[in-house]
């Protein structure tokens, strides 16, 4: 059976549009006029086997991408609440595509649907579309399959997203307003150094009038910029390029990722970052029935720091030898001694799970606090540096104009 997009008229007049599963278009159009839908456009979206991907094509379309976490999130309640009504995954799924407004996702829970129609699994389905479903998502789902605990699962993800989708809300809107004042101030400075100042200091050089060091100095940087813009924008440009093609290379990535763990007040606040996600990513993995192994392999895929990854494979190690997670952790040195601690004291007491997820709002906590606390840093210091550079060439106006005065009496 293929799927099938169409235009439609309704008995009203209006306009609809979607997607409809069926042999033909012929069939399609059929369909579409039992439910009182009259096509004027009908054209095949994808077969059965088109919007999966395996192996030996991978080369072709990964998934379908361009599906926001919002969307993935929605789905993931909306097919959990389905589910623990008592709905057959099957009717769950169809109940999802007239429910989703997002098409792309519609498109790919179509070809997911009929995966599971055909005896296969809904993890299985999930798995050809990476770039839609992360290793996390699909492992969660394979998990909750296993045990018979989907709904329960989907429910965990649902949480995990949605806070995920908080936290980076958070960062954004919390550094929206000092990345503003950045740019407000470099577009003033541009704006005074290079169009204001040399149609001012063009009076005094009509004039043969000699000019102070400083106004001759900001000209001299002014004019360079002006001419040779285009060497300038090069620089940058090849800078760019440089160092994209340096970070490709794993060796190259890795000192970068460990750079920025470095770097002082963000250098903590991305750890921060990667000890949150890390512990409320494992707790909930080991709460939906994975063993510490296959939790650990999905959390190596979302830290998201080369560094902190290769760190994670000789943690690993210790713990496939039979070594608890604790004492590897430790020894790597990659992780507050507060994380260690906490982890430690979950396996002592047989509740891992949940001492995770505390460590993981602490965390979270411990982030937002940061970030406000950069950000009343961060906007005085903007704000200083932008009057300073104001000062400078008020200063490099003035001091001319003060010497013309002079004179002049």
């Amino acid at each position: 059976m293929a799927v099938f997009e169409y235009k439609a008229l309704a008995e009203s007049g209006k306009k609809v549009k979607g997607i409809i599963d069926a042999d033909t278009a012929a069939a399609a159009r059929r369909k579409l006029r039992d439910q009182k839908l009259y096509p004027t456009d009908v054209k095949e979206s994808f077969g059965k086997d088109s919007g999966a991907e395996t192996q030996s094509t991978p080369k072709k379309g990964r998934g379908y991408g361009g599906v926001s976490t919002r969307d993935l999130t929605l789905m993931t309640r909306q097919m959990a609440v389905l589910l623990r009504a008592g709905m057959p995954l099957a009717e769950a799924l169809k109940a999802l595509i007239d429910q989703t407004s997002n098409a792309r996702l519609q498109k790919t829970v179509y070809a997911i649907r009929e995966q599971v129609i055909e005896g296969g699994r809904l993890a299985d389905g999930m798995a050809a579309h990476p770039r839609i479903f992360s290793p996390l998502y699909i492992n969660m789902v394979r998990a909750g399959e296993s045990s018979g605990t989907l709904e329960q699962v989907l429910f965990r993800l649902d949480d995990i997203l949605d806070h995920q989708a908080k936290l980076k809300a958070k960062i954004v809107s919390t550094m929206a307003y000092p990345a503003f004042m950045a740019v407000f101030a470099v577009v003033i400075i541009g704006f005074l150094s290079l169009v204001v100042m040399p149609k001012i200091t063009d009076l005094f050089t009509k004039r043969d009038q000699d000019l102070p060091k400083l106004t001759e100095y900001l000209m001299a940087t002014t004019d360079f910029i002006m001419t040779y813009w285009y060497l300038l924008a090069g620089g940058v440009l090849l800078v760019y390029i440089l160092w994209k093609t340096w970070v490709s290379i794993p060796k190259g990535r890795k000192a970068w990722d460990h750079l920025l763990l470095r770097l002082p007040l963000f250098g903590p606040l991305r750890r921060k970052l990667i000890c949150g996600r890390f512990a409320r990513i494992l707790g909930t993995m080991l709460e939906s029935g994975l063993t510490m192994m296959n939790a650990l392999d999905v959390v190596v895929t979302i830290i998201g720091n080369k560094h902190i990854e290769e760190s994670m494979d000789g943690i690993m190690a210790s713990v496939r030898r039979g070594r608890g997670l604790s004492a590897p952790m430790k020894e790597s040195g990659e992780f507050p001694a507060m994380f260690i601690h906490m982890v430690e004291l979950g396996q002592r007491s047989g509740e891992l799970e949940s001492m995770l997820k505390q460590t993981a709002d602490t965390y979270d906590d411990d982030v937002e606090v940061t970030i406000d606390a950069l950000v009343s840093l961060l906007e005085p210091v903007i704000i200083i540096v932008m009057g300073l550079f104001v000062g400078v060439l008020v200063m490099s106006i003035l001091m001319p104009i003060l010497d013309m005065s002079s004179s002049i009496q």
